[in-house]
């Protein structure tokens, strides 16, 4: 059983627990989005157990205390039901499957704003803000991430191209030179074509950046790797939370790269909205 899947684990080992810490987990078990938001004081209320009676269970769970539990308890709830969401019951209702969706994006998103490297997030933005042109590359669930990307970086005045077309791909790597930017788009950094891109274009002298899993094939042909580690098994569910982290990491990186333009930059991202001015209804319509 994966490691990462807690609530899956609690479920298992209920007959291993004594009666105080078998409290605990019932009331977790009963509503874990809930038990997320919950203070050590106010889950062992609940319980009617003593918080080193709440600790000790954690613990038991191979984590370093309550708040660690709480982190791998909310990565468990970011997968979901087949082609879904984890958790998600065949017999909830709107409001309920709404929570449980909405509460996992944002324990997910909270998760990768705890362990992303800082440092890793300043060398791509030098990278991009450098870059001669740059070209966004996804395929399936991640394309509409590169379209969201392309979006936000043609506003820096700089040639942006997002393509979900192997053979598009495949001619724009082979044409890259250095001083292009590649960046490829995929949770799983396991599909063949985006790494034969990927190494298409490091061959061809672009340097790469890859928002993928740590040590995945494509993070393995990458310059740089922007690493999102999230339990979520898109073999069989359906992609969120990994999608809505990368829109947010385009989002961090786009940010970066305004403001390593400066101030004088501003007028010309100030041209751009006022553009737009004439295509919208004013507030008071």
């Amino acid at each position: 059983m994966a490691n990462h899947d807690l609530i899956a684990r609690i479920r298992s080992r209920l007959d291993e627990l004594n009666r105080s810490e078998r409290k605990v987990a019932e009331v977790i078990l009963k509503d874990p989005n809930t038990a997320i938001g919950m203070s050590i004081a106010t889950l062992a209320q609940a319980a009617t157990v003593s918080e080193p009676t709440v600790n000790r269970f954690c613990r038991n769970f191979d984590t370093k205390g309550y708040p660690d539990f709480k982190i791998q308890l909310a990565q468990s709830l970011a997968g979901g039901t087949p082609y879904v969401s984890r958790n998600v019951e065949r017999d909830d209702d709107a409001g309920a499957y709404t929570d449980k969706i909405i509460g996992a994006t944002i324990a997910a998103l909270d998760e990768a704003r705890r362990t992303l490297d800082a440092k890793r997030i300043e060398r791509i933005v030098d990278h991009l803000s450098q870059a001669r042109q740059i070209s966004f590359f996804a395929l399936g669930a991640s394309a509409p991430v590169a379209f969201d990307a392309q979006n936000k970086f043609f506003r820096f005045n700089l040639p942006v191209t997002a393509h979900s077309d192997v053979l598009m791909q495949r001619m724009t790597a082979a044409a890259a030179h250095t001083g292009d930017v590649i960046v490829v788009v995929s949770y799983t950094g396991r599909t063949r074509d985006l790494v034969e891109a990927a190494g298409l274009a490091r061959d061809s002298g672009a340097l790469v950046i890859g928002l993928t899993r740590e040590g995945s094939p494509l993070a393995k042909v990458c310059s740089e790797v922007l690493a999102v580690d999230l339990p979520e098994d898109t073999e069989v569910y359906m992609p969120m939370s990994s999608r809505m982290i990368h829109m947010a990491l385009i989002d961090v990186l786009a940010t970066g790269v305004t403001l390593r333009r400066g101030e004088s930059f501003m007028p010309h991202l100030k041209k751009i909205k006022e553009s737009l001015r004439p295509t919208k209804f004013p507030p008071d319509a």
